[in-house]
């Protein structure tokens, strides 16, 4: 049934949006805070005045956007925007959605180097999830962030402008290509790393509204990590991090691109779900003692 033929109560709009996007495990959810920004008002005030009608203009806006959702595009992108690390951060198609999973970098990056005055460089820095949860967590810390998409930049520097947050720079280009011959206590990295062939490319009807190129690697999902672990050395201060999330079946591969390169003290996180996804690494004083250590 079309909501503009239903009942203008908030209980029978969102009784029936919710209908119509099932079998998601939110769909509840979505259409409540698709409804909420349509008309304005937060979920709070939908979930207390079931008996409230809709108006016409925010039905008619609210008809639109759940349509776009029930065909699997991001809510992140129809609400404009997306919770990452407690910051209500502006999103876009022009970027990724910021992931829960992506938490444990900005958790690691902070159990690495502790709330002294630090250099942090964030590279291929999308909405600026990491590079922001960073500079607000440490304000003592002077983080860059890098971008080679001009529009997922202007992205990030309106979350920036947003949170008030003036420890952190932007710089577009392609990872390293805008640092000079800069060097970073810690660095920090969430590339595309999914295989053109991935099946989840096409059973995730989200993914498929997300831009690809920071989604999809060559090298079946190696190439920009193995281009980052390449790169590194030569903007990492000595016994600075390498803190990389990566996909759950590439852990040991990624391990190998460290040790390789001369990293040690290689050690792979688990994120909520159990899954291998977030591998830190220390550029040595020396890169004669290589160490891999049991992963979390």
């Amino acid at each position: 049934m079309n909501l503009e033929q239903a009942a203008l109560s908030v209980e029978a709009v969102l009784a029936g949006a919710t209908a119509r996007l099932q079998p998601s495990g939110s769909a509840a959810l979505d259409a409540q805070l698709l409804l909420g920004f349509s008309m304005q008002r937060p979920r709070s005030w939908l979930l207390a005045r079931g008996t409230a009608l809709v108006g016409a203009t925010a039905l008619a806006d609210f008809e639109q956007r759940l349509a776009r959702r029930a065909r699997g595009e991001p809510l992140a992108y129809l609400i404009g925007k997306r919770e990452f690390w407690s910051l209500d951060l502006q999103v876009t198609p022009a970027v990724l959605v910021p992931r829960p999973e992506t938490e444990l970098v900005v958790e690691r990056s902070l159990a690495l180097l502790g709330e002294a005055a630090a250099d942090v460089a964030d590279l291929g820095t999308g909405s600026g999830a990491i590079a922001l949860a960073l500079a607000r967590e440490r304000p003592r810390w002077r983080v860059t962030a890098t971008d080679r998409s001009a529009a997922a930049l202007a992205v990030a520097v309106a979350n920036a402008r947003a949170l008030a947050l003036g420890n952190v720079e932007f710089l577009n280009g392609e990872w390293f290509e805008p640092l000079g011959d800069r060097r970073f206590e810690l660095m920090a990295c969430n590339p595309p790393y999914m295989a053109a062939d991935d099946p989840a490319l096409e059973g995730d009807a989200a993914l498929r509204h997300e831009p690809p190129g920071a989604l999809v690697a060559a090298q079946g999902g190696l190439a920009d990590l193995a281009t980052v672990v390449a790169g590194a050395p030569a903007h990492l201060s000595a016994r600075g991090w390498l803190v990389l999330e990566h996909g759950a079946g590439q852990a040991a591969a990624v391990a190998d691109l460290l040790v390789a390169q001369g990293f040690s003290h290689v050690r792979c996180h688990h994120d909520l779900a159990g899954l291998p996804r977030v591998t830190e690494a220390q550029w040595p004083a020396s890169a004669s003692t290589l160490k891999i250590e049991p992963s979390t």
